[in-house]
């Protein structure tokens, strides 16, 4: 597996909440090889199952992982002459829409831009400040009969840009939260391949969790997993955020530690990143974590749950940066942790 290509597919593929077939189906296409199966729930959760090689008469256990598939983006709310208002889907930083280019989901695929009135027209107090998004539009090029003939209320926007590859490894685009994660998915599923493991493993690309952790809700219900792994981004060190807030970028996996994490499997991956010379890092999340793993450990009867995150810098801007290496370790750490289950393990859970 090339880590970078695959990123790059995903990245650029659209995937808003609620509407994320294009980039579910490239994540079909990546996990093909390493699965025994698939299939999709009608919440549109993309489940791989690889399935383990138990010793005879021990009982079946599995394992998920999840990271989701979703972007955010925004949503045609109306027509204002030959331009089109929007509205945001998931939490879009509104400061970095002005100026940017879009795609518009119409009747075909539109390229525009975002835009607004210059400042050159603006009271003095205003132009010092973020354009709130009322007085943002999405201007496509076109008379207004043609637009009002192309776009309609509810289509989908996202915004437009290209995968780049910066210095020493590390590249920048959109949606790397949490197209990374599944990156990182496939990766372990590959590793697993290579050797022996008990467990079953259910690798779920997980729909709308920037709208509410909702694929995640449904699709632990229906795996219904004896333990699980969710993984995700967190703040990656950069100027003005301070150190207590972010971690190390390309200082491998942050392994997070707080009540929604169960603390059998902090130790256990903790433990395998020292024991095999895996950089890693520990994150303090003191209360929800806003993840996948916060919907999972609640699912059902209670779900033992972990949380590997990667750092990740400019989160939910079209320009989120993060290093390939941190990617690949995050997916080897996973794959030596289901590698080491076995019933000593399920027993110390209480399973």
């Amino acid at each position: 597996m090339n880590t970078t290509e695959l990123l790059r597919q995903l990245s650029e593929a659209a995937g808003i909440s609620g509407y994320e077939d294009a980039a579910r189906d490239a994540a079909r296409d990546a996990l093909q090889p390493y699965a025994d199966s698939l299939h999709t729930d009608a919440l549109g959760n993309l489940i791989a199952l690889k399935r383990g090689t138990r010793p005879e008469g021990a009982p079946a256990r599995s394992i998920m992982l999840a990271a989701h598939t979703d972007e955010i983006g925004l949503m045609v709310t109306g027509m204002d002459g030959t331009f089109i208002r929007f509205a945001t889907v998931g939490g879009v930083d509104t400061r970095t829409l002005l100026g940017q280019e879009v795609t518009v989901y119409g009747a075909r695929p539109l390229p525009g831009i975002v835009a607004s009135r210059p400042p050159h027209v603006l009271p003095p107090e205003e132009r010092k400040k973020p354009v709130p998004l009322v007085n943002l539009f999405i201007d496509i090029g076109m008379p207004a009969e043609r637009v009002r003939e192309l776009v309609h209320v509810g289509d989908l926007i996202t915004l437009r840009r290209d995968f780049i590859e910066l210095a020493e490894g590390y590249v920048s685009g959109k949606a790397f939260d949490d197209r990374a994660g599944v990156v990182s998915l496939v990766g372990c599923l590959e590793a697993l391949c290579q050797v022996r493991h008990e467990w079953d493993v259910y690798a779920v690309a997980t729909s709308q969790e920037e709208v509410g952790l909702r694929g995640a809700t449904t699709s632990a219900y229906g795996v219904n997993p004896d333990i699980a792994i969710a993984v995700d981004v967190t703040f990656g060190a950069q100027p003005g955020v301070s150190d207590d807030e972010t971690c190390t970028m390309g200082g491998g996996p942050v392994i997070a530690r707080g009540p929604n994490i169960h603390p059998i499997m902090h130790e256990q991956l903790v433990s395998l990143a020292r024991e095999h010379e895996l950089p890693h890092q520990i994150e303090a999340m003191g209360g929800a974590t806003g993840t996948d793993a916060w919907a999972i450990q609640v699912a059902r009867s209670g779900i033992p749950t972990g949380l590997l995150s990667i750092p990740l810098r400019y989160m939910h801007t079209s320009v989120e940066t993060v290093c390939v290496k941190d990617i690949e370790r995050t997916g080897r750490l996973m794959a030596l942790f289901i590698a080491s289950l076995n019933q000593e393990f399920a027993a110390k859970l209480g399973l």
